[in-house]
């Protein structure tokens, strides 16, 4: 399986995204406004980055007991729009969604006052309308959806108590009260690069009585109106759930599509890995052919050999029971031990445990291109630190690997490439300013997202 460079990876862009939140499938937003905005003209829109697929996921639900608006993922991967307004109304797109690497822009127009039934609902995923449905029903002529209404209105939740919840990370929540915007209120395609779609400052619109613009900027305050209004109820956030993973700064996370030899349980916005009974293995979303990396992972729980850091290439068998046999494959063991293609060197590094950082400098420009590990910054061994990539690694995608097995003791790794699911106790940059490292990358290496990969990789 290969594993490209993801889409949004646009060097420059005249707006940037500075914060995201994570929703782990249990937090949400909720807001009830005091009073009746416009309830048959209103615009939703939102970038989304999926961390988890084949589930039912809602972006934006409310029911004022005589209309419902159901709107987010189905658990085909389709979007699904239901509304109800005597009777349900259901819309499923043709298309899917299953892109966990890239982030996505959803503008979801509403004005029920439009003649023609399919201009009362307009849907675009970055920037194209959606036109294709596998079957579409439209709300009535004039009907006054429950949005906007003053009853409970749920963002990124169908209704409390179900299991519908979104999982993933989300960003530029906005809603438009009174008009039907077009995506381009929202974003625009990249001069350089015309299929990327990427955000705009969205701070001077007008948002109406009871719209509300969520930037996440103030992680102490998640449910921000960012647009001065009351501010959205935040349920099962925290500040750790504060992202500077954004549609203008992508970072990679663990794969959820490579399912490996045993079943992997991913939260934490695909940054916490919770490996099984019996050997599996995980690639990061992003590989690379040059360029000098550093990111870093923390060990949230181990208590012997059994979890291996490092790096591999993009054709590995990864249904594979002993992942740490194969060829193209560079691994640091928790008992200090170095595999390169399958060959042990037995305490070659420091061994490692429940809490320590463990650093990667991934050196793909020099002649001699090499591997350096650290443990809580030290490098390991202290003696001849750097490992050579083989030639097996030549000529291919070289992605971060992380190994676990669970049978004998807990194996889980927290990835953190730039954007921590923990907080560290300093925040250190690369020399391009992004990042936040516990440890300051090595010079002249980078941290390893879609800006850097566009300007450096």
């Amino acid at each position: 399986m290969t594993i490209i460079i993801p889409a949004n990876s646009a060097a420059d862009t005249a707006y940037d995204v500075d914060n995201s939140c994570r929703f782990d499938g249990t937090s949400y937003l909720h807001k009830t406004p005091t009073s009746a905005g416009n309830r048959r003209t209103w615009t939703y829109s939102l970038w989304v980055k999926r961390d988890k697929l084949g589930t039912n996921q809602r972006l934006l639900s409310c029911d004022d007991g005589s209309s419902i608006i159901d709107f987010g993922f189905a658990d085909t991967d389709k979007m699904y729009i239901g509304f109800y307004d005597s009777s349900w109304k259901d819309t499923i797109t043709t298309q899917v969604f299953r892109d966990t690497s890239a982030w996505m822009h959803i503008c979801f127009a509403v004005d029920t006052t439009q003649g023609t039934s399919t201009n009362r609902m307009k849907f675009y995923v970055n920037g194209t309308q959606v036109t294709t449905f596998d079957s579409s029903a439209y709300v009535t002529q004039n009907h006054d959806t429950a949005v906007n209404n003053s009853t409970k209105q749920f963002i990124l939740l169908y209704k409390e108590g179900t299991d519908r919840i979104y999982s993933g990370y989300a960003a530029e929540v906005c809603m438009i009260d009174g008009l039907q915007l077009a995506p381009t209120s929202f974003g625009e395609f990249d001069s350089d690069s015309p299929t990327i779609w990427k955000p705009i400052d969205v701070s001077g619109l007008t948002f109406g009585t009871n719209g509300f613009y969520c930037d996440f900027e103030d992680s102490a305050n998640l449910g921000n109106d960012a647009n001065g209004g009351t501010d959205l109820t935040e349920v099962n956030l925290a500040a750790t759930d504060q992202s500077s993973d954004t549609p203008t700064l992508n970072y990679p996370t663990f794969n959820p599509l490579i399912k490996g030899n045993v079943a992997t349980t991913l939260s934490e916005g695909n940054l916490k890995g919770v490996f099984g009974s019996g050997w599996s293995w995980l690639p990061a979303t992003f590989g690379v052919q040059n360029g000098k990396w550093y990111w870093e992972a923390k060990v949230s729980a181990t208590n012997d050999a059994n979890l291996f850091i490092g790096i591999t290439t993009e054709d590995q068998d990864w249904d594979d029971a002993t992942p740490y046999d194969e060829a193209g494959t560079i691994l640091y063991f928790a008992d200090g031990r170095k595999s390169v293609d399958g060959t042990d060197t037995e305490s070659h590094f420091a061994s490692y445990t429940t809490n320590d950082i463990i650093g990667v400098a991934l050196d793909l420009d020099s002649g001699t291109r090499t591997i350096t590990f650290y443990k809580n910054n030290s490098v390991t061994p202290a003696s001849s630190s750097a490992v050579t990539i083989t030639s097996n690694f030549t000529g291919k995608f070289i992605m971060p690997v992380f190994v676990g097995n669970s049978s004998s003791a807990a194996a889980n790794w927290e990835l953190n490439f730039g954007s921590p699911p923990y907080a560290n106790t300093s925040d250190a940059a690369d020399a391009n300013g992004y990042g936040a490292f516990e440890f300051a990358p090595p010079s002249g290496y980078i941290a390893l997202n879609s800006k850097n990969l566009a300007e450096e990789g």
